[in-house]
């Protein structure tokens, strides 16, 4: 079945940068769309970046656009974040998302990050 485990969230300064991986698997991962999103406290889950299948075409949401990257390996099954200056406002569990050509979603149990000094 389809499995998704992020890593790499944590504690990180303002200002700072933190990259985030998805470890994919039990599915062909080179046909699926990959998204990441977050939550914040009292917030409803947002899209932050997503990319398709090949890796060539990305999109990001304004408040991270210029600061994050999406990235994936489709030898190695990973989806990565890169997240450079990092705001407060950027504190959020964050999820990876793999969609189908079905336009199904499977999730991540979700990664924390906290930005705060």
């Amino acid at each position: 079945q389809v499995q998704l485990v992020e890593s790499g969230g944590g504690l990180v300064q303002p200002g700072g940068s933190l990259r985030l991986s998805c470890a994919a698997s039990g599915f062909p991962f080179s046909t699926y769309a990959m998204r990441w999103y977050r939550q914040g406290p009292g917030k409803d889950r947002e899209l932050v970046a997503g990319i398709e299948r090949t890796g060539q075409n990305t999109y990001y949401a304004d408040s991270v656009k210029g600061r994050f990257t999406i990235s994936r390996d489709n030898v190695n099954n990973l989806v990565y974040l890169q997240m450079n200056s990092l705001k407060p406002e950027d504190t959020a569990v964050y999820y990876c998302c793999a969609r189908d050509i079905w336009a199904r979603d499977y999730w991540g149990q979700g990664t924390q990050v906290t930005v705060s000094s």
